[in-house]
């Protein structure tokens, strides 16, 4: 272990002192900011040469962020259950046996997700609710059911205090699929996050048009290309916090992200970005997230003693990490002005091959590393577009097109997200708020969905200008919680902090209305 400075040991006095005094802060997020501190006086991993400046959290300079996880961690930062394998078998430790009916199977899940762990302390994911209460839907009339899954969605909104929590649905039609979708049009809720699985040999079209009913006014669900990812992680895949999709029964280990547009600033010109810092830095994230990995197989202790992993509700060799980047408008453009060159990423073919060339350069480096542990995909980490943090400034979410230089056509910025979507198994999306006038044709944006992934376009998501919950960059919020937080009020959800931030320095509420 190494030795910690005084400064750091002040610095960290201070924040900690900060965090119990502030007005902003619910009783629950001052106990979540303070457990994210408890850990930063210690430094155990076997961490590369070099690694520290380029984490330093300098604004402009920093070119690889660990996005929170802490020095020691202590579980994965991801975590999938199998809810399907607790709701036939119940848990011992829980000393829940197998639900018996459909009002045991609501209260059997609001009990265990009180019991997974993940990042920000909420399950990550919640399950494939319609496929978990289906077999106990009949057993009560409509009307029940819809009360009780009212009162169930409502539950997990006011008590899973984050909206990084997320469901899954479809894409086989189901009758507590569509109570759920009607429920959630109605509630307006930002937890938990959903996904729409969609296959257009398996959804039918009214199904997935009334999903996108549902979408245009509570921002959710959102929309998988369920053939693509099943093609990359078989069909036994969730999709779980922003957009990511992971293995059942498994889960991430770590995420971390390259900061492309701050990488591209070492760089002399492109050669020089292709042939040194580029892959400099591509090595240095590998081998921490290496550490981290090992740290949380070889020595935290959580796969020898979690109730989880016990009872066979997770398994480790189903886990795997994301090897995560923002920036690439930035970096692409930074590259161009440093050639000469006035092209723009999403605006120019030459700046958007120079994308491409780079987002080949990362896959070849990830596809060529052996990461410990990840049996699950091969023995390789899973690429990730990050979604982007609060604190980001001139930074744009994964590949996307910066906000506000969006295409004027839609197919135009469709067929640019086409060149990269297919690189992410682990995740990426695009986001399209919506004139008002799409609610009275939800089938032009069932066509577009359609359209769009026989493109290869991976995920989608749309909502109405106007609703009051929105999509920030993976997760949701309400422009009413917003409001209140800027007032300086308490407000229930921790996400409501992140979407605050990314609203000032990422713009979202400015994105183009299609």
């Amino acid at each position: 272990m190494r030795p910690i400075t005084m400064e750091k040991v002040e610095t960290t006095r201070q924040e900690i002192l900060d965090i119990i005094t502030s007005p902003t802060l619910t009783h629950e997020q001052k106990l979540t900011n303070l457990a994210g501190k408890a850990d930063s006086l210690l430094e155990v991993l076997d961490l590369p040469e070099g690694l520290e400046e380029l984490l330093e959290p300098v604004e402009g300079k920093q070119c690889i962020c660990d996005l929170f996880e802490g020095h020691a961690p202590m579980r994965p930062r991801y975590i999938v259950p199998d809810y399907e394998k607790f709701m036939k078998e119940g848990c011992k430790f829980l000393q829940l046996d197998a639900p018996k009916d459909f009002f045991e199977a609501l209260n059997h899940l609001l009990i265990m997700y009180k019991h997974v762990p993940s990042i920000t302390n909420y399950p990550v994911y919640v399950g494939a609710l319609d496929k978990l209460l289906e077999p106990f839907i009949d057993e009560v009339d409509e009307a029940t059911a819809k009360k009780f899954i009212k009162m169930f969605l409502v539950h997990v909104d006011r008590t899973v205090l984050d909206s990084f929590s997320h469901a899954n649905l479809g894409p086989e039609e189901t009758k507590a699929g569509r109570i759920i979708l009607e429920c959630e049009e109605e509630l307006e809720q930002a937890v938990p996050n959903i996904t729409f699985k969609y296959d257009p040999d398996v959804t039918p079209d009214a199904y997935a048009v009334r999903a996108i009913k549902t979408a245009l006014k509570s921002a959710k669900p959102s929309f998988a290309n369920h053939k693509m990812f099943c093609k990359e992680l078989t069909d036994n895949y969730v999709i779980a916090s922003c957009y990511n999709g992971l293995k059942y029964g498994g889960g991430s280990y770590t995420l971390c992200r390259l900061i492309l547009g701050n990488i591209a600033k070492r760089a002399e010109n492109i050669k020089d970005f292709k042939e040194r810092v580029l892959p400099y830095v591509l090595d240095i994230q590998a081998r921490y997230m290496d550490a981290r990995v090992r740290f949380i197989v070889e020595e935290s202790g959580f796969f020898e003693n979690h109730f989880l992993a016990k009872e066979g509700l997770i398994h480790r060799d189903r886990f795997t990490a994301m090897y995560g980047m923002v920036g690439m408008a930035e970096a692409v453009n930074i590259l161009m002005e440093k050639e000469g060159k006035n092209f723009r990423y999403g605006k120019d073919v030459e700046a958007d091959a120079l994308g491409v060339e780079i987002m080949e350069q990362i896959k070849a480096f990830n596809d060529s590393h052996e990461a410990p542990y990840c049996e699950a995909t091969g023995g390789h980490y899973l690429l990730h577009a990050q979604v982007g943090i609060a604190q980001d400034q001139g930074i744009s979410p994964g590949t996307r097109i910066p906000i506000g230089e969006e295409p004027e056509e839609l197919i135009d910025h469709l067929k640019h997200c086409s060149l990269f979507h297919k690189y992410f198994p682990s995740g990426t999306g695009d986001i399209f708020p919506v004139e008002a006038t799409a609610k009275k044709n939800p089938e032009f944006i069932l066509d577009i969905i359609k359209g769009a992934f026989q493109m290869d376009l991976r995920y989608l998501s749309f909502h109405d200008k106007d609703s009051d919950v929105i999509r920030v960059t993976g997760y949701l919020v309400k422009k009413s919680e917003l409001e209140k937080f800027k007032a300086g009020q308490r407000v229930l959800q921790n996400t409501t902090h992140l979407g605050t931030g990314a609203a000032k320095n990422g713009h979202i509420l400015e994105r183009k209305v299609r």
